[in-house]
């Protein structure tokens, strides 16, 4: 009698408990009101218990699905339970299309729960009640976008049996009846058409029509979100094409997400489907209106004063280009090409000419490469080719060729069968031209002034409007040079062509090797140290190929020819390991950049959120070793003591995105951005938009953000 009594008292003590817990006010943040809640009034052993996760929005603020769209992030919760207690993933209610601008996300307006079920294998060790305690973290967006978040804790006892909470437990009861479930009685089937997927939805017998339907993917990066999909009914059959994302994010091979009908299929108002796709198909071409977060100055005007825009900055970008330390080194070789032409106006004109056409034609490859690469789901961007460490060794290996060339080590000549070396000499606007396409290769590491913004937006544009900005991008690159063949009046300025040439000639073989030094530099960063010894091992044995040859061409004894075979054999086998590690590594960790110790931590969206959630300002480095602008910035303005001092003083958070390889999350980052490469300058603060700052930094530039609360 007094063990049942006990029994009784425990009960009603845990109920108190529970009616305590349920009535306390739940968490307000700026525009979001958010709680915990329970399907049931306790937990019981071996049986599942719903608990929602309650999020209220203010009107016309909203937060996000599982897939948020194009833009925003996914509500997330981390929970931490007793011993004994188990959470499952969140059970995501079928979502609105939400239009922002030219954008389309995918989320929830006014108030929604977000179901999870708790497995209590076994009863917590403790006596007495159990604590549930989860980390909730959200988006929440208007006309601006607000980290938001909260700590939240549920209350229960624990007992054999459990009744349907009288507040929450019909509530959540029809929330778990609107959750998708596979699609029953329909026969689905998926086809890629090239840039559309086609869904097939076949009745198995007569059924009502289901109205207009909406299909949301589970994955980003799979359809477009802006595209109108449009449904056709063939008989029976409901056809819904449905657009391939422009900028595709991993492998496509399945159709897998929710379908929302306006009438319903039947008794289910929203559905799953996951299907396999059979077809091919290829990305979309961008809306020509849904640019993804284009910079400020973009936003209000119509799309051919937007593409005005985009041609100045990318000419004015293209201009500046030239004065970037990559580009210099290789620049300065075909100023001294023109010095060394004789006083022929139009020999000169053509030159310069030739020169243009194969820095603006590159620049339009390079477009088209990176448009395709993209369109296969790769998350690229101006400099991708350096994030190859391959692509770095053979640059190092041209510049090094290049830089004895210049030295007097070898002529290109010795190395020519007579008739090509004939031609050579008969067709030097041919090598104007690649002369052309070196300085954009050498060039793609660096970004000046304008030419982040322009790129990022003609990346979201079609792929003409691409052509166009790129194109731009090179004329301006050339344009110095088409004005000194063009107006050759600096040359009387220069004194008579004699030895001054050569010594000019052979001095400009020095940042050559400066080049290669750092091209070594940014292949430790990808790689590791031995791989760095081996490249040096690699042109040390190209050096003495190369001298041993044009020793033999210009009459030493014939021995030195098998010489230089073997040394060339022998700087390809201590090459090999690190082509073969560049080819088949994948795509490895970056290891952190020496600078990066200290403050500086690095990069991940979760973090930022969760910084600026506490209150604080994050200052984001987007930046990578092969990145010789992201280098002089950090060393002549972000890692002075001045500047630190700042960030210090207004306890700004310091993450560094580094970029040297790719990596898919910074790649999205920074297409949010409405960016396409690096370096960017982002200070996050909470409760603002972003502030991205110029590319070519100041002191005074960040002081003055800091400033500015």
């Amino acid at each position: 009698m007094v063990r049942s009594l006990l029994r009784v008292i425990r009960i009603i003590f845990a109920a108190i408990a529970v009616t305590g817990a349920a009535a306390a006010a739940p968490v307000r943040t700026a525009h979001v009101e958010a709680e915990l809640v329970p399907a049931a009034t306790a937990l019981t052993p071996g049986a599942p218990l719903t608990v929602a996760l309650r999020l209220k929005m203010e009107k016309g603020w909203h937060t996000y699905w599982q897939n948020p769209g194009e833009s925003g992030l996914p509500t997330t919760l981390a929970w931490k339970l007793p011993p004994g207690l188990t959470a499952g993933p969140i059970q995501w209610p079928p979502p609105r299309a939400l239009p922002v601008g030219p954008l389309v996300n995918y989320g929830y307006e006014g108030e929604v729960l977000l179901l999870t079920d708790i497995a209590a294998t076994s009863a917590p060790s403790s006596a007495g009640p159990a604590t549930l305690h989860a980390r909730a973290d959200w988006l929440v967006c208007k006309e601006i976008c607000i980290p938001e978040g909260a700590d939240l804790a549920l209350t229960l006892p624990v007992s054999p049996q459990s009744s349907p909470d009288p507040r929450w437990g019909e509530t959540i009861a029809r929330a778990r009846a609107s959750l998708p479930r596979p699609l029953a009685g329909w026969t689905v089937a998926a086809t890629g058409k090239g840039p559309q997927v086609e869904v097939a939805l076949t009745p198995d017998a007569d059924r009502s029509d289901p109205g207009e339907i909406r299909f949301f993917p589970f994955a980003e990066g799979k359809i477009e979100p802006s595209a109108p999909q449009a449904l056709t009914r063939d008989g029976a059959t409901l056809r819904l094409a449905l657009p391939v994302a422009s900028q595709r994010v991993g492998e496509f091979s399945r159709v897998a997400g929710v379908l929302t009908a306006s009438k319903g299929f039947g008794a289910q108002d929203a559905a799953s489907i996951d299907v396999p796709l059979a077809g091919s198909i290829v990305a979309g071409s961008p809306l020509p209106n849904a640019a993804a977060a284009l910079p400020a100055s973009y936003a209000s005007g119509e799309d051919d004063v937007s593409l005005v825009i985009a041609l100045a900055f990318a000419l004015v970008g293209g201009l500046l280009l030239n004065l970037m330390p990559c580009v210099f080194p290789v620049l300065s070789l075909k100023v001294l090409r023109f010095a060394a032409q004789g006083f022929d106006r139009n020999a000169m004109r053509v030159h310069g000419l030739a020169f243009a056409s194969g820095v603006i034609v590159s620049f339009c490859l390079l477009a088209g490469l990176l448009l395709a690469l993209r369109a296969a789901g790769g998350e690229l961007g101006w400099g991708f080719q350096l994030q190859s460490p391959a692509v770095v060794v053979s640059l190092a290996v041209l510049f090094f060729v290049l830089a004895l060339n210049l030295s007097g080590v070898f002529e290109i000549g010795q190395f020519l069968p007579s008739s090509l070396a004939t031609w050579n000499a008969r067709n030097t606007y041919v090598n104007d031209a690649l002369s052309g396409v070196l300085a954009v290769v050498v060039a793609s590491p660096c970004s000046a002034p304008f030419m982040g913004a322009a790129i990022g937006y003609a990346l979201a544009q079609s792929a003409s409007f691409t052509l166009a900005v790129f194109a731009a991008l090179g004329f301006g690159m050339a344009l110095p040079y088409l004005l000194l063949a063009f107006f050759p009046a600096w040359r009387k300025k220069l004194p008579a062509p004699g030895p001054w040439m050569l010594r000019l000639k052979q001095l400009l073989a020095f940042p050559l090797y400066a080049t290669v030094i750092w091209l070594g530099w940014v292949l430790g960063a990808q790689l590791d140290n031995d791989a760095v010894a081996r490249l040096a091992l690699m042109l040390l044995l190209i050096a003495l190929s190369l001298w041993a040859w044009q020793t033999m061409r210009s009459g030493g004894a014939r021995a030195w020819g098998p010489v230089a075979l073997i040394g060339l054999a022998a700087a390809i086998v201590a090459g090999a390991p690190v082509i073969g590690a560049a080819v088949a590594g994948g795509e490895p960790a970056v290891k952190p950049l020496a600078a990066d110790k200290g403050a500086w931590q690095n990069y991940a969206p979760e973090r930022v959120r969760q910084l600026t959630d506490a209150g604080r300002a994050v200052f984001v480095d987007f930046t990578a070793a092969w990145c010789v602008t992201c280098q002089v910035n950090k060393r002549l303005v972000l890692n002075t003591e001045a500047v630190q001092q700042a960030f210090a003083q207004n306890n700004v958070a310091l993450l560094r995105a580094d970029w040297t390889r790719r990596d898919a999350t910074i790649g999205r980052a920074l297409a949010a951005l409405g960016r396409s490469g690096v370096p960017v300058y982002v200070l996050y603060r909470p409760g603002r938009e972003p502030l991205v700052l110029p590319e070519v930094l100041q002191k005074r530039t960040i002081i003055d953000a800091l400033s500015n609360p």
